[in-house]
């Protein structure tokens, strides 16, 4: 129907359709489609205060949900190794104590290996301190630095404004005494620390432990617990399979470049001469666990231990220049291609949630991130009303 047969109906004093007035622009009275979308304001106001309360208790309660979340990880990881020992006639109890006795046994054979170039970094830890000061030293000697000008600036713009006001300055406060070093304080920190870490360590172990020892067992609770029709225990069924899988490939995939990370290191480092190099390559493949902000965390320390050692630009250039190109190779075409297979979500979702979990939990929230949204995205594609999560996330 064309607007001479709206004129014509008008004319003969006929109704004219709703949608026939919404769909012609410039007819008298007419306006724009609209859109009712039903909203539930108690459901929303409900949810976003349940999610409030959550975010808080898992900040609250940080110390317990870190250890629990890295034991659930590391479980799932370890899984099939422990199913592959079953298979071969070897009892759970004996294959679960077996893998981690395994794991915990090349840790330490690796720290026990490189245990001379780690103490020869401690030990070269006051000589470079010492080197890093008196090149700052130099600096400040051969030229006033921006601080101070800026300094000056001001307090010559502060004179040049009381004596046109005619305004007396206002009187500087003392000095504050400066604080004493307390070499028995910092002792007692440290070793609190540590203390703390080893604690959260042992309780991974036994976490993961007691996880592998359990088997499927929980898997059957949570199908058993998820409903009595056969459709919402398929469902239970298929989420929990995702997750093992997404988990197990996104943990084998840190495991390999990791791995390749610290070994390309290592022959960078061992090529410049770049003393202890396995150590820092130990290191390396340590710190690229953080996404992002690991490798520049690489950049920055074997820089500075180039500068110390060689004390010329051109080798904290080489060593700095191997080390962001092999963090580039490896993360643009081995991290990012198997995090695309496994995941399938995209780049802004993940720093959003690196983000969002480390203002969290910090530098474990930088490490649990990406496991835990991945976690988030197989979930939410499986439940009805969470569709909108995973499409948000995903590619």
């Amino acid at each position: 129907m064309t607007n001479k047969n709206v004129d014509a109906n008008k004319a003969e004093g006929l109704p004219v359709p709703a949608e026939l007035k919404a769909a012609h622009v410039g007819l008298d009275g007419a306006e724009p489609p609209r859109f009712h979308i039903p909203v539930n304001a108690r459901g929303v106001a409900l949810t976003i205060l349940a999610t409030v309360a959550f975010v808080f208790a898992l900040a609250a309660a940080h110390k317990f949900f870190i250890p629990l979340v890295f034991g659930i990880f590391i479980a799932y990881t370890l899984n099939p190794l422990v199913v592959w020992l079953e298979r071969i006639r070897i009892p759970r109890l004996f294959g679960s104590a077996f893998v981690i006795a395994a794991i915990l046994c090349s840790a330490l054979w690796t720290v026990n290996n490189l245990r001379d170039e780690f103490n020869s970094i401690l030990v070269s830890l006051p000589t470079a301190t010492q080197k890093l000061s008196r090149s700052l030293r130099h600096l400040q000697k051969d030229q006033t630095s921006t601080i101070q000008q800026m300094q000056t600036a001001a307090t010559e713009i502060e004179k040049a404004t009381n004596q046109a006001t005619g305004t007396r300055p206002a009187a500087k406060p003392a000095a504050a005494e400066q604080s004493v070093f307390n070499v028995s304080q910092w002792l007692w920190a440290g070793s609190m620390g540590a203390v703390g870490f080893l604690s959260q360590a042992l309780m991974v172990i036994f976490l993961v432990f007691f996880f592998l020892l359990s088997g499927d067992m929980f898997k059957r609770k949570l199908v058993k617990i998820s409903g009595h029709s056969l459709s919402s225990r398929k469902i239970t069924v298929h989420i929990l399979d995702a997750i093992n899988t997404s988990v197990q490939n996104y943990m084998l995939m840190l495991l390999i470049t990791n791995v390749l990370f610290g070994l390309l290191m290592w022959i960078a480092l061992r090529w410049i001469g770049l003393e202890n190099a396995g150590a820092w390559a130990v290191a390396a493949g340590f710190l690229h666990i953080i996404p992002y902000f690991g490798p520049l965390l690489i950049v920055a320390a074997t820089g500075m231990t180039a500068f110390m050692q060689f004390e010329t630009l051109s080798s904290v250039l080489a060593v700095g220049g191997a080390t962001m190109l092999i963090a580039t190779v490896v993360g643009t075409f081995v991290t990012t291609w198997m995090t695309g297979k496994i995941a399938k979500m995209n780049t802004v979702a993940v720093f959003v949630s690196l983000l969002f979990w480390t203002w969290l939990w910090g530098v474990w929230g930088m490490l649990l991130g990406i496991p835990i949204i991945v976690i988030v995205k197989v979930i939410s594609e499986y439940i009805d009303g969470w569709q909108v999560v995973a499409e948000l996330l995903g590619e």
